[in-house]
């Protein structure tokens, strides 16, 4: 299972998140509203934990976008305002539990297990096309015309990643994190192969789309 944690304290991050690992589950952080909106939007997660006092966008607001852009992923609102009103509107604003800081870890994992327990939650994943090359998120089948081909874990990842967010240019530190998790310490040679087999299996599928290298940057996935 795979938890996003939205929150600015980052010594807190740190700490739940090893716990978080330890209890089996794979861990993603951000530390501004902006970062965590884009994110929960751009990949599937089992929960989120979502801090309310966040820079740049706050919590409540992140979590109406999310609602309104349709991510049904449950919502753990963590935070310190405590007021009954406060609770109201978190849970109005579409969280599906509320934990108050201090929390003890036990507490969070088993929130966490509650609100992933409860059926018609979880965000589903829908094929993702571009110029008529479609991937299946799911059982990682990319398909171009008739021709099939089943990718790696780690390629359906990265490439999913590319096809929903088409003809604009990603750095590399923003697709190790999406693909590798962001507290990994994977080396970037691996995004450039990873690449290299992509590639390949856009060329095998004689699909009308590539991979464009932008130097000192990252990579753009673009029509032909």
């Amino acid at each position: 299972m795979k938890v996003l944690m939205i929150e600015d304290d980052q010594e807190l991050c740190q700490l739940v998140c090893l716990a978080l690992q330890e209890a089996g589950y794979e861990t993603d952080t951000c530390h501004t509203g902006s970062d965590g909106l884009f994110y929960a939007k751009s990949q599937v997660y089992d929960a989120i934990i979502l801090d309310r006092m966040l820079p740049e966008i706050d919590g409540l607001t992140v979590l109406e976008a999310l609602r309104r852009h349709k991510v049904l992923t449950p919502v753990i609102l963590a935070t310190a305002l405590n007021s009954l009103s406060d609770r109201i509107h978190g849970l109005d604003a579409g969280a599906d539990d509320y934990l108050v800081k201090p929390f003890a870890i036990e507490e969070l994992l088993a929130r966490i297990r509650a609100v992933t327990r409860r059926p018609g939650n979880l965000q589903t994943a829908s094929d993702l096309t571009f110029s008529g090359l479609q991937l299946n998120p799911l059982n990682h089948q990319l398909s171009y015309s008739q021709t099939v081909v089943t990718l790696s874990k780690k390629e359906a990842a990265l490439l999913s990643y590319f096809m929903k967010n088409p003809n604009q240019t990603l750095p590399r530190s923003m697709i190790l994190s999406y693909v590798w998790g962001s507290t990994s310490d994977v080396e970037e040679g691996n995004l450039d192969n990873y690449v290299y087999f992509l590639r390949r299996r856009l060329k095998a599928l004689m699909a009308p789309v590539k991979l464009t290298t932008v130097h000192g940057v990252g990579y753009r996935l673009e029509s032909t």
